[in-house]
């Protein structure tokens, strides 16, 4: 029985450090919805200083989580929230759908440009096919389903685009590719909502549209005729963002249930209602398979233990299906709650213990829904535990080989001026070579100062310097870059500070 002792305690500590471990690389994202006023801007109406205050403090706050991709809905109902000639403003930004913000600026620059100052991805994501959440909202006067009402139809008391519409496929891809061009965004984002999420005893509205399009294709077959619609608009998409910028990725966020197993073998061992396959009609796997997407990261919004939709199960499920593409899951804090009549919600332990599960099977990362849930005074013991434990660190998202694996050149010229540490930016040979931000390592003058290693990285930040805490900076330092696809460059030379 003593002999057990050594194991049980080495199993203890094993435990207790693995939720402090530190990793180099992982994914690490938080959806910022500006539909409803979810996330940002707190309501409609706010002046352009406050606008602008409140992405400084989600920022910051994500920042201090080490949090390293934003993920920011830029239109959430055929409207937009940046500057567009296709589409009006959202009325989520100043009340009115059409109204710019005043004094002007540009909410999406400037989004960009503060992310990407804090070493975080900006991820625009787009709603394809909403135009009212409720058919009665008023649209702005140049909206434009009032040049080509035959794009659209209602269902379910909201108003759609037509999936099954040819020319809606386009109109898509000039509002994708619209911002793709003007904006140096890191990713192209779509969730889960494809065709509406049925409505029980409701048809949708597409019968002549199948017969026009569909019906001398798939004869009797309407479900894989809205399959090819979806399809289409994806692999369209995909082509037309890396024509224009390689760099920039194409991820979809699907509903956590790809096919029950009593619909399709291959389907996980779950019960849900719906699935995307058969219901959004968004075969997911096969975008990951083709390599039309370069992410999967479907919503795993379900606590261990669901009789329909158990999270480890889907979990484990999902793991299979990354097709050698990047695969990470979406989490939800939302749902944490001392009011929650399950026990996986009321604490924390077991939401963590879900990225536990995540990085066990090694997947590379996760998102969470969504950022205001990070403001809440109740989540706060989470929030301290994510800095001090399970995120301590600063991390790089992982690299997508398959669009670059090429390291751009180290940086160079390390000085320390004043109370900052300085470099000079390698030169490229191409766009996709630029260096998109710098890894920061610092170490103790005892320590190996040639090793990229996790523990040693100190910031990771866009500019060409950083400041240094004068009681706190004595060490050695190191910059490596990061290109576009965060491939790592070689260490600089080093510089010691006293």
């Amino acid at each position: 029985m003593l002999k057990l002792v050594p194991a049980i305690l080495l199993c203890f500590i094993t435990i207790l450090t693995s939720n402090a471990q530190i990793l180099k690389r992982e994914f690490r994202a938080v959806w910022v919805a500006t539909v409803a006023n979810i996330d940002w801007p707190s309501k409609s109406g706010l002046s352009t200083d406050a606008q602008q205050r409140e992405i400084i403090r989600i920022l910051d706050n994500h920042k201090e989580l080490n949090i390293n991709a934003i993920i920011l809905q830029v239109r959430p109902s055929a409207d937009a929230i940046y500057s567009s000639a296709l589409e009006p403003w959202t009325i989520y930004l100043c009340g009115e759908q059409g109204k710019a913000p005043e004094p002007f600026y540009d909410p999406l620059e400037f989004w960009v440009t503060e992310a990407h100052k804090r070493g975080m991805e900006l991820h625009a994501w787009f709603n394809p096919y909403r135009i009212k959440q409720n058919v009665a909202d008023s649209l702005s006067v140049n909206h434009i389903i009032y040049a080509h009402p035959e794009w659209a139809w209602e269902y379910g008391g909201k108003t759609y685009f037509d999936p099954g519409n040819p020319e809606v496929w386009d109109f898509l891809e000039s509002v994708v590719i619209d911002v793709v061009s003007r904006y140096d965004i890191d990713a192209v984002h779509f969730d889960d909502y494809f065709y509406p999420y049925p409505v029980n005893g409701v048809e949708l509205p597409d019968g002549e549209m199948f017969k026009l399009n569909g019906g001398a294709f798939y004869p009797e077959q309407i479900d894989e005729w809205r399959r090819h619609n979806v399809d289409t608009i994806i692999q369209q998409l995909s082509i037309a963002i890396k024509n224009e910028k390689p760099w920039v990725k194409f991820g979809i966020s699907p509903f956590g249930v790809w096919r029950n197993r009593d619909a399709d073998p291959l389907g996980s061992e779950t019960k849900a209602g719906i699935s995307n396959f058969d219901n959004l009609y968004a075969d997911v796997v096969k975008w990951q398979r083709e390599g039309w997407i370069d992410y999967l990261m479907p919503q795993l919004y379900w606590r261990k233990g669901h009789p329909a939709a158990d999270f480890s199960t889907l979990a484990y499920w999902w793991q299979d299906f990354s097709y050698g593409r990047a695969l990470y899951y979406g989490l939800a804090p939302y749902r944490i709650s001392r009011k929650s009549e399950y026990k996986q919600w009321k604490r924390k332990k077991y939401f963590l213990q879900q990225i536990d599960l995540i990085r066990s099977l090694d997947i590379q990362g996760f998102g969470y829904f969504s950022s205001r849930h990070f403001f809440r005074s109740d989540l706060k013991s989470l929030r301290r535990k994510l800095m001090n434990s399970y995120c301590k660190n600063p991390c790089i998202v992982p690299t997508m080989p398959w669009i670059d694996h090429i390291p751009p050149f180290p940086p160079s010229n390390l000085r320390i001026s004043g109370d900052s540490l300085k470099w000079k930016s390698p030169d490229f040979l191409n766009e996709m070579d630029k260096a998109r931000f710098f890894v920061v390592y610092k170490y103790p003058e005892s320590e190996e100062r040639y090793l990229k290693s996790a523990e040693n990285i100190l910031t990771i930040t866009s500019g060409n310097f950083i400041l240094l805490d004068e009681r706190k900076s004595a060490g050695v330092y190191r910059i490596s870059a990061l290109d576009r696809l965060n491939n790592e460059s070689q260490l600089s030379d080093y510089i010691i500070k006293k």
